[in-house]
C-alpha cells in the first residue's frame, strides 16, 4: 500500500501540482514554498504543587504582507509539521481572499478538558507571554486568533496579558482577533467560518455548470448533508444550511460516533446534547452508530468534513460516496485521498477557500481595532433618514394618486433599518467568499490543464504572492 503523506507533505504536493503549472523561478518558487521561521517555547507553570513544562510553537510561513495572521490551537496532537503546514495554509488562504497578511500559526501542547479555567488562564497567559516579548504577538507583526481548543475566552486573556506588557500601545486590542465583544471583538466573528462555508456552498450553486460536475442541480434547497465534527465550525455550518437553505443533516460525526437520521436532524438540540453530555451517545433525535469513521461512506449530496485534517485518506477515500465535499476543516483530506477522489470524479471544494470566513472576519476585526470605532456608528442614522425621505416620498405619491397601492406587508420596516455591524460583517464576508470563488472558477473553466479547484485556487493564490514578491525587488 503507498504511504500516506503527513499534513505537510499534502500541502507540498499540492503546492507542487499547482506551481508545476506556472513560470516561476526555482528560487522564487521556493521562496513562496518554504515556511520562514518557526519558534518552539518551552515554559512551566506550577500548577497542583508542582512545575508542569508545556511545549508551544508559533509559525511563520510567509511575510509579504505584514502582520502575518493565524490561529492558535490548543491540543495534544500539536507538533512543528503540523503548525508549519497550517502556517502555510494561511499564506495561500490570506492570497485568496485578498486580506493583506502573510501566513502564520501557533499551537500549544495541552489539552484544555484536563486543566480548569483558572489553570488555562495562567497556562495562556505564560504563553502569551513567551510570544509577545519576541514580537510573535503584536498588532502590527504578528496577529493570533481562536482555532481548535480555543475561543474567546483565551483571546480575551491574551490581549490582556499583551496590554500589560504595553501599556502605551493605542492599538493593543488587534494583538490579537476573535476577542469577545466586550473586550474589543466584532459581531459575528464567532460564526464566521461556518458563515463563511454557507456563502461558499451558495456561490458554488450559482452557477449550474459547476454544480452539474458534481452530478447536482437546483440549490442548497432539499440536499443531504453529513458533518464530521460539531465544533464551532461545524455547528454554524450545519446550522446555518438547515435552517436558512433547506438542505437536510442526514448524519452528525463526532468523536464518540455518529448521530444517522435520514429525516434530518435538529443541529441545536443535537448541540444541546453534546454540551451537557460530552458526546452524541444517547441523542434521541436519530440512531446512533458507534463507528463513526464508517458515516463519511454514507450516501450523501454533501460531506462536510469540519473537524481535524486527514480524515479522508487513503484507507477511506474509494468508499466516500459524496458528489460534492467541502472542506470547512484545514487539510482534512490527505493529497492520496485527493487524487483517488478527483478520479472518482468528486468535486472538492478546497480548505483554503472554504473555511476562509474566519480570517475574513478577523480581518474586518483588525481593521476596527485599529480605526478604533464600530461598523456602522457612523453611516446607519444616516442610511434610514435617506430610506425614510424615499419611503415618505412614494406615499405622498399614493395618497395623491386616483390608483391607490400599497407598500407590502414587511418591506417599509426592512427597508428603513439600516446596516449595523453585523450586517456589515456578514456583506463584507459574503463579497469576499463571491470575489474569491469567482476567481478560483475562472481558472478552473479557462484552462486546459487545471482540473478542480484546489489546483486553480493554488494559481490564483500563488501568482497573488509572487507579484507581491516581485514587487519588492525579488
Amino acid at each position: 500500500m503507498t504511504a500516506e503523506p503527513s499534513f505537510r507533505e499534502s500541502v507540498d504536493l499540492m503546492f507542487n501540482r499547482a506551481a508545476d503549472l506556472m513560470d516561476l523561478s526555482p528560487g522564487l518558487r521556493e521562496k513562496i514554498r518554504v515556511c520562514n521561521s518557526t519558534y518552539t517555547v518551552r515554559f512551566g507553570v506550577r500548577l497542583r504543587g508542582e512545575i508542569v513544562t508545556f511545549t508551544g510553537y508559533r509559525s511563520v510561513h510567509s511575510e509579504h504582507f505584514e502582520p502575518v495572521k493565524g490561529g492558535l490551537r490548543f491540543s495534544l496532537d500539536v507538533h512543528q509539521d503540523e503548525v508549519e503546514a497550517l502556517a502555510a495554509l494561511m499564506t495561500y488562504k490570506c492570497a485568496l481572499v485578498q486580506t493583506p497578511f502573510g501566513g502564520s500559526k501557533g499551537g500549544l501542547c495541552v489539552d484544555p478538558r484536563a486543566w480548569d479555567a483558572h489553570e488555562m488562564e495562567r497556562i495562556t497567559r505564560r504563553f502569551a507571554y513567551e510570544l509577545a516579548k519576541r514580537d510573535l504577538i503584536d498588532p502590527a507583526q504578528n496577529v493570533p486568533a481562536p482555532d481548535m481548543g480555543t475561543g474567546e475566552r483565551e483571546m480575551a486573556w491574551i490581549v490582556d496579558e499583551y496590554r500589560r506588557m504595553n501599556t502605551t500601545d493605542i492599538n493593543a486590542a488587534a494583538c490579537v482577533t476573535g476577542k469577545p465583544l466586550n473586550a474589543g471583538g466584532i459581531q459575528g466573528r464567532v460564526e464566521a467560518t461556518g458563515r463563511g462555508v454557507q456563502y461558499a456552498l451558495r456561490e458554488f450553486f450559482r452557477y449550474p455548470e459547476d454544480a452539474a460536475k458534481a452530478g447536482l442541480t437546483g440549490t442548497l434547497d432539499g440536499k443531504t448533508v453529513i458533518v464530521q465534527g460539531l465544533g464551532n465550525v461545524g455547528y454554524h455550518a450545519a446550522k446555518f444550511v438547515s435552517e436558512e437553505d433547506g438542505a437536510i443533516v442526514t448524519a452528525v460525526i463526532e468523536r464518540d460516533g455518529a448521530i444517522v437520521n435520514r429525516d434530518g436532524i435538529n443541529i441545536d438540540i443535537l448541540k444541546e446534547h453534546i454540551i451537557e453530555t460530552g458526546g452524541v451517545k444517547g441523542f434521541l433525535g436519530g440512531e446512533y452508530v458507534e463507528d463513526g469513521k464508517a458515516i463519511l461512506e454514507m450516501d450523501c449530496d454533501i460531506l462536510i468534513p469540519a473537524a481535524m485534517e486527514g480524515v479522508i485518506n487513503l484507507s477511506n477515500a474509494a468508499n466516500v460516496k459524496a458528489s460534492l465535499i467541502i472542506e470547512a476543516a484545514n487539510g482534512p483530506i490527505t493529497a492520496g485521498a485527493d487524487e483517488i477522489l478527483r478520479e472518482k470524479g468528486v468535486v472538492i471544494i478546497p480548505d483554503m477557500y472554504a473555511n476562509a470566513g474566519g480570517v475574513t472576519v478577523s480581518y474586518f476585526e483588525w481593521v476596527k481595532n485599529l480605526s478604533h470605532i464600530r461598523f456602522g456608528r457612523m453611516q446607519r442614522r444616516q442610511e434610514e433618514s435617506r430610506h425614510q425621505q424615499l419611503i415618505d416620498e412614494l406615499e405622498r405619491l399614493s395618497a395623491s394618486s386616483d390608483l391607490k397601492w400599497t407598500l407590502s406587508d414587511g418591506f417599509k420596516e426592512k427597508y428603513l433599518k439600516g446596516a449595523g455591524e453585523l450586517e456589515l460583517v456578514r456583506s463584507g464576508l459574503d463579497d469576499t467568499m463571491r470575489e474569491a470563488y469567482q476567481s478560483m472558477r475562472q481558472v478552473w473553466h479557462e484552462r486546459d490543464d487545471v482540473e478542480d479547484l484546489r489546483v486553480a485556487a493554488y494559481l490564483v493564490s500563488i501568482d497573488r504572492i509572487a507579484q507581491s514578491y516581485t514587487s519588492k525587488g525579488l
